[in-house]
């Protein structure tokens, strides 16, 4: 049996996997003519980079875990980060973790939360769709698709664990 691999490991695949449906989700872009096809790949290719949002955050989670006896991770987390003093971090894993919630569930009490927050490190915007209500369904709710997004979560990933694992 192989070892598992580390968080920084982790992050290292998932980024390469991200990176591979960014560069799919420009190229669909660059090509775009409406057909029901392109459309489709963007589509796929944007499912894919918050796939990689979510799992990589919940990995993070499962294996950073065993820092905190019980309860609710990221609300623990972040109230170590701000005693610590690392408000910025702090704040940043709370905004990750409300996006995932978000990928996860669409809309509800975290992506309200989100339309509030000043300096969100991403771009959330407001939907009038009635699929984005349904579980599940993040449609145009967070733009997983700008330069500098998967790279932002990420970093915060590895700083948090960084941090973890040094106290």
């Amino acid at each position: 049996m192989e070892p598992s691999q580390s968080v920084p490991e982790l992050v290292t695949a998932a980024q390469a996997s991200a990176k591979a449906s960014l560069d799919r989700v420009s190229e669909s872009l660059r090509l775009m003519d409406g057909s029901t096809a392109q459309q489709d790949d963007l589509r796929e290719a944007t499912a894919a980079i918050e796939a990689a949002a979510v799992d990589i955050f919940s990995v993070f989670e499962a294996r950073m875990q065993h820092h905190f006896k019980r309860g609710p991770f990221s609300r623990k987390l972040t109230a170590m980060l701000k005693q610590s003093g690392k408000t910025d971090l702090a704040k940043r894993v709370h905004h990750y973790y409300l996006l995932v919630n978000v990928l996860k569930h669409g809309k509800g009490a975290s992506y309200r939360e989100l339309l509030n927050a000043p300096n969100c490190p991403f771009i959330v915007t407001q939907s009038d769709d009635p699929a984005a209500t349904e579980a599940g369904s993040s449609v145009a709710l967070v733009d997983v698709t700008v330069p500098g997004f998967f790279d932002g979560l990420t970093a915060t990933i590895l700083e948090a664990y960084e941090f973890l694992e040094a106290n």
